[in-house]
């Protein structure tokens, strides 16, 4: 099995590097696709949004078929959205993959290559109006969905969230739970500030903010 990371100028590092952790755990020790590799348009080194460097092991050219396909989002995905070598790639490779992931922004390269059609999709809330301006798209406030073989996340550390779930999808609950526990992933839910009581904020933190009060007033009581 073939896991292929796509990498592009500006994407953002979460986004790949918190799936490519999380997938390669599944492959190291238990039983995971047998090669993790990042491809990008020329192959070589890319810079991302923060400033890190990466190297791609293959180039379009000669990238092996794909099993897998995630690709993360970033800024860097309004400029690839209109980059043809780039979506009939994706398109390409997705005609024959088990499973095809977005993180973030990366829902816009799925729909510029016309893998969204008629699919429930989420992206980073900061997003989501422009995902639902395709008509052809519904747009969910989910942390992580799956539409048939696509599958979409929320923002940056959503990615960690949707490799987990594509685990316990393709082999168990109690693998993704080895691998969780390896990865010592357990989120808090803290929330610090208020900034989640943004009126952008998606559906699903207002759920947990609704969540946090029930059990509060359960307390009091």
């Amino acid at each position: 099995m073939n896991f292929g990371f796509l990498l592009f100028p500006d994407l953002e590092e979460l986004d790949l590097v918190g799936p490519w952790e999380i997938i390669n755990v599944w492959r190291a020790y238990a039983n995971g696709p047998e090669h993790c590799f990042t491809v990008s348009q020329q192959g070589g080194e890319v810079r991302c949004s923060k400033g890190l460097k990466l190297m791609a092991d293959y180039s379009f050219k000669n990238c092996p078929p794909l099993d897998y396909l995630l690709i993360p989002g970033g800024q860097g995905t309004r400029a690839e959205v209109s980059n043809a070598e780039l979506i009939e790639f994706v398109r390409s490779q997705a005609a024959n993959c088990k499973e095809v992931l977005s993180v973030c922004t990366g829902a816009f390269i799925l729909q510029a290559a016309g893998l969204l059609k008629n699919r429930r999709a989420t992206t980073h809330w900061g997003s989501l109006d422009r995902l639902r301006a395709f008509d052809d798209v519904t747009v969910e406030e989910k942390r992580f969905m799956r539409d048939g073989h696509v599958w979409t996340a929320a923002g940056v550390s959503a990615g960690i969230d949707l490799a987990l779930a594509l685990i316990a999808d393709q082999t168990d609950e109690e693998t993704a739970g080895k691998v969780q526990l390896y990865a010592e992933y357990y989120p808090s839910q803290r929330r610090y500030g208020r900034a989640h009581l943004d009126s952008r904020a998606p559906a699903y933190l207002k759920s947990y903010e609704e969540r946090a009060k029930s059990v509060s007033d359960e307390v009091s009581l």
